[in-house]
């Protein structure tokens, strides 16, 4: 086994990988958490939005980021 890998990926692979879609699950997941409090505090459209919009709004930046990189080729 070559130094510096794991089942044939390079570290900068699986780091890659974990930073894209590592934490594109954990977004997806959050959203789902957010879903279930609103639900289950029967926040009604408006709070459901509030919830979303705040609690969510931190992952725009990640979203943001990503597209950036598509559209600059980074």
């Amino acid at each position: 086994m070559e130094s510096g890998t794991l089942f044939g990926f390079t570290e900068e692979q699986l780091a890659d990988f974990g930073a894209t879609w590592g934490v594109g699950a954990f977004i997806l997941f959050m959203l789902f958490i957010i879903g279930e409090i609103a639900w289950k505090s029967k926040a009604g459209k408006l709070g459901t939005f509030v919830l979303f919009f705040v609690l969510a709004f931190g992952m725009v930046g990640f979203v943001a980021k990503a597209v950036i990189q598509k559209l600059w080729g980074i």
